[in-house]
């Protein structure tokens, strides 16, 4: 039986629906940025280097080069020491929801193409967080469906 999409979507309980105007979204929120996309942007706003937050927190520039690009994860304790060398709220480095810094201003020298490939680009990364997010639960499935006796 071949499955449709709206089957898997009812299936899977997962809202698909992506804003179709990235610049009205929440820039750091859950749908649209990354742990690695707020703690870089945190760091930024708070005028501070990779190495610099590195040498602070004890870990090489490369350790927080991987948290940055969501290639690894950060213990607790070290997700505490950023938000308040950052001066955002651990609720906010983990989720977006809470204090955080305000989204980067719009470049003036940037070409309205370049902003709506950036915009074109957040929003492919949002449905590609949602696609993730199917598949996995398919998976799931699969793995419980194959594990039942036949």
């Amino acid at each position: 039986m071949t499955r449709t999409d709206a089957t898997i979507d009812a299936e899977t309980d997962t809202d698909t629906e992506v804003p179709t105007d990235a610049a009205n979204s929440d820039w750091y929120g859950e749908e649209t940025a990354t742990f690695g996309d707020r703690l870089a942007g945190a760091r930024e706003a708070a005028g501070l280097t990779q190495s610099e937050v590195a040498h602070r927190l004890g870990v090489k520039t490369a350790t927080l080069r991987k948290w940055e690009d969501d290639l690894a994860e950060p213990r607790a304790n070290r997700l505490t020491m950023l938000a308040g060398m950052t001066g955002v709220s651990l609720t906010w480095l983990m989720t977006g929801r809470g204090e955080g810094p305000e989204a980067p201003g719009e470049e003036p020298d940037m070409s309205d193409d370049v902003k709506t490939m950036l915009d074109e680009m957040r929003v492919l990364r949002s449905q590609m967080a949602v696609a993730t997010s199917q598949l996995a639960a398919l998976e799931k499935r699969l793995r419980k469906t194959l594990s039942q006796p036949q």
